[in-house]
This record gives C-alpha cells, sequence and structure tokens, in this order.
C-alpha cells in the first residue's frame, strides 16, 4: 500500500510549532481566545487557505489527540455532523464525512484519508495528524449532496508546559456549489472559533463518554 504522506509532510507540521511559516502572502485574519489566524488567497478559486496558531488551555495533548481522531464521539458533539464514519475500501481506509449546510444551502460531503504519527523530537513529544481529500471510487456522490473534492488539513500538538496544548492547524477545501465566497470565508472567521470551544468542551466531557460506552 502506498504511503499516504510523506515524512517531510509531518515534519513541515510540527514545525510550524516553533517557527510560523508565514511567507509568501500570508496575512493575519483574527484573533480569539489565545488563538491567531492568517490566511492565503488562493487566486483560481477566491477562497483561503487558514494556519491557525494558538493554545487550549485545560486539555492535554494525548486528550485532544484522541478526541480529535475518535470519529464515534464526534457525532456526538460536533452538531454539524450528519454521518461520519471509516470504512475499507479495496484495503484502504477512508473517511466519509456529511456535514449539515443551512438551507438553502446543500449539504457537502467529504471522502478522506488520514494519518496520525506520536513523534519523539529531541525529546518533546508531538503528535501530528495530516489528512487529505481522496477519490474513492466506490463511495459514489449521494443526490443532493455537494462532493467537497478539495480538501487538506495538518494538526500537531504538544504539551504548553503547563495543563494545555500547543496548537497548530492548517487547512484549506473548496465547498464548491454556488455559495459567495464572502459566505464561506465569514464562516470560517467564526467556525473556527466556535470549533475550539466545542472542542474543549468535548475533551473535558470525554472521559464521562468512554465510562458510558
Amino acid at each position: 500500500m502506498a504511503l499516504l504522506f510523506s515524512d517531510e509532510e509531518f515534519q513541515q507540521a510540527w514545525t510550524e510549532l516553533d517557527e510560523p511559516q508565514l511567507d509568501g502572502g500570508w496575512e493575519f485574519f483574527t484573533e480569539t481566545m489565545n488563538v491567531k489566524i492568517y490566511r492565503l488567497y488562493n487566486k483560481e478559486t477566491g477562497l483561503y487557505e487558514y494556519k491557525v496558531f494558538g493554545v487550549l488551555a485545560s486539555c492535554s495533548p494525548d486528550l485532544c489527540a484522541d478526541v480529535y481522531m475518535d470519529l464515534n464521539y464526534r457525532r456526538k458533539w460536533d452538531s454539524y455532523v450528519k454521518e461520519l464514519h471509516e470504512k475499507d475500501y479495496d484495503g484502504q481506509k477512508a473517511i466519509y464525512w456529511e456535514v449539515k449546510y443551512p438551507l438553502p444551502l446543500s449539504n457537502r460531503d467529504y471522502v478522506y484519508v488520514r494519518e496520525r504519527r506520536d513523534l519523539d523530537v529531541g525529546g518533546r513529544k508531538i503528535c501530528v495528524v495530516l489528512a487529505k481529500s481522496s477519490s474513492v471510487s466506490q463511495c459514489p456522490e449521494k443526490k443532493g449532496v455537494i462532493r467537497v473534492k478539495d480538501y487538506k488539513q495538518s494538526l500537531a500538538i504538544e504539551s504548553d508546559g503547563a495543563d494545555g496544548t500547543k496548537v497548530f492547524m492548517n487547512y484549506f477545501d473548496n465547498p464548491g456549489g454556488m455559495i459567495p465566497t464572502w459566505l464561506v470565508n465569514w464562516a470560517a472567521k467564526t467556525g473556527v472559533p466556535a470549533f475550539l470551544t466545542d472542542m474543549k468542551k468535548a475533551c473535558s466531557n470525554y472521559s464521562s463518554y468512554c465510562n458510558n460506552k
């Protein structure tokens, strides 16, 4: 089976915990909840790619990583999830994810692959999760749902030295369809803080979820 991601891609992600790479047109976008967001304009799509730097207080890196990877739990705490599961498609595991969009917009769905690596970098424990779109022919598009075919996300986390987690995230997706670009970009500005708020709450409730399974 071909490698999903290269060693270099994992290194690029964790390196930004130390030295944010913001040359080449990245601009400051917004700051909230101890998190700074930068964006890079994509001329072809009229959309932005985003980088997120910050700290999630009172959440350990191990807990953050486990919550982030647990798809069954995400269906419980993420109100935008309509369907989310991992399946084996001819020997290749891929994740199917349908996201609720407000009417009159059509829902979007994703088929993507991901990989987690827990790294030891000079004695530092760093977790990196990479994800990207995958074209799986055995997962046909649904009527009335628009398939997002251009999606990527990377996440690198480590301890902040206290009881929290230092976070770097890089992501881009092109939702397609007839959504005004200003609406997509507005959603990014409000959606990231909302996701982080939900993620913190999900971390605090994870032990009770696991105990009640």
